[in-house]
């Protein structure tokens, strides 16, 4: 394929892949099928933050889950997608990661996809440039050894999300050197501020109905999202939304099966 539609296969460098498994439970939400990310080809995504964004169709969001794992929270979100076979991607920072290894694995096993999120969750423009790869590199390790058992500075999951969205040039730079795949996102609910489950959710809803797809940005320690969770999913099967589930390119999910 020649032309502008090489160039924008080549700048998006997602792929559809195979449709999710079907779900067991009847008239459950489900996820409708999952994109492979080559993180080299695609370094950043998320309106909120970069120009580009995932390339998903009307109607298609893909939920993300920051700063856990926190057990009271993280465990009633991971019952709450259960429920619908929903798949997610959570960014976990990695010292409550090294205190509840058990939850991170669980969270693997359920099928969810697991991103980074540093080791402290300190902003990365607040601190000394000498210790934000430090930050990054410590978070990834305790990670890893809570999933694999191996305190390895390389992620199984090139996914990163910057704490507060706050990057700068040069961490950038070496997360794109690194092949690891900077997530902003399209919408959130801006669940940490105060507000109730109800207030949460008709946010979500307003906001969504307006951007009509994206990354959403959700945060599993929070109680109201726990809460707000298993209306929200209801709310997106009621309503024809269709959850995509992501993963990185080199799990081999690289062929286009959907319709």
């Amino acid at each position: 394929m020649k032309g502008p539609g090489a160039a924008l296969v080549a700048l998006v460098a997602w792929t559809v892949a195979a449709q999710a498994a079907d779900c067991p439970r009847k008239g459950a939400l489900g996820t409708s099928r999952v994109l492979s990310v080559d993180a080299a080809n695609t370094p950043r995504v998320g309106l909120k933050s970069f120009p580009q964004t995932l390339p998903l169709r009307d109607h298609e969001v893909v939920l993300t889950f920051d700063d856990g794992p926190w057990p009271p929270t993280t465990q009633r979100v991971l019952t709450a997608l259960a429920h619908e076979c929903v798949r997610a991607t959570f960014f976990l920072v990695g010292k409550p990661a090294s205190e509840h290894p058990g939850l991170v694995r669980r969270i693997a096993a359920e099928g969810h996809t697991i991103g980074h999120h540093t080791w402290l969750h300190r902003s990365l423009t607040r601190i000394p440039p000498d210790e934000t790869t430090e930050e990054i590199d410590h978070g990834i390790a305790a990670v890893e050894m809570a999933l694999h058992g191996v305190a390895s500075g390389t992620p199984t999951t090139p996914f990163f999300r910057f704490p507060g969205f706050e990057s700068t040039p040069a961490t950038l730079e070496l997360l794109q050197s690194r092949g690891i795949a900077v997530f902003g996102a399209d919408l959130w609910a801006g669940d940490w501020k105060p507000m109730t489950p109800k207030q949460e959710l008709k946010v979500l809803i307003d906001r969504l109905n307006r951007a009509r797809k994206g990354i959403i940005l959700l945060h599993d320690p929070k109680a109201q999202t726990a809460a707000m969770l298993p209306h929200f999913l209801r709310y997106l099967r009621d309503n024809q939304y269709r959850v995509v589930h992501l993963v990185p390119a080199a799990s081999g999910l690289d062929t286009d099966h959907t319709p």
